[in-house]
């Protein structure tokens, strides 16, 4: 009885430590996402700092703006579409709602428009992204009606809560690469 008991203990104090990391790597990793989150007002309006002329030298790059004929104008618009991408995939990886997978749509539109703004002249910027963005909306979009229509034919059958289907239907990768590879 006493070697149970002793086991017992120990397998609690394993349980308890390995917890106690947990709960302290969710705490930095959630620290590190607000603080960001609060900051991107000030990372913003970092574009204040990029010099009005059409070749930005740095020590790292030079940046040519080409056509836009201002490195500021560029990061102006740079920043507008990069800071609300990078909220978007915080959401998107922190999310545990059933409906997290829409928000591929914004993400991919966000990407198309930053990468157009780097590597094209002054074409039309914001215009005609809906071509490129109507196949992933054609499987984002079905999916997502397919998943609600399961959840309520599941609600009416059953049971069960919101939150117990909602678990249910969840898929949860363990690390972050985990979350990325389960798209692609």
């Amino acid at each position: 009885m006493d070697k149970l008991k002793q086991k017992s203990i120990e397998r609690n104090l394993k349980f308890l430590s390995t917890d106690n990391s947990l709960s302290r790597k969710n705490l930095i990793i959630g620290s590190i996402i607000g603080t960001y989150v609060a900051m991107t007002p000030f990372l913003f309006y970092l574009y204040e700092h990029v010099p009005q002329t059409q070749v930005w030298k740095t020590w790292l790059f030079d940046y040519d703006s080409k056509s836009w004929g201002d490195a500021n104008l560029s990061m102006w618009i740079l920043t507008g579409k990069a800071i609300p991408l990078i909220l978007l995939l915080i959401w998107f990886f922190t999310n545990r709602n059933w409906w997290y997978h829409a928000l591929i749509v914004p993400i991919v539109m966000y990407s198309y428009q930053i990468i157009n703004l780097l590597y094209s002249d002054l074409g039309p910027l914001d215009e005609l992204e809906w071509i490129y963005m109507v196949p992933i909306m054609a499987i984002i979009i079905p999916s997502i009606y397919l998943i609600r229509a399961r959840m309520f034919n599941e609600i009416n059958d059953a049971d069960k809560s919101m939150q117990e289907l909602e678990d249910e239907f969840m898929i949860k990768p363990t690390t972050f690469w985990g979350k990325v590879k389960q798209y692609f």
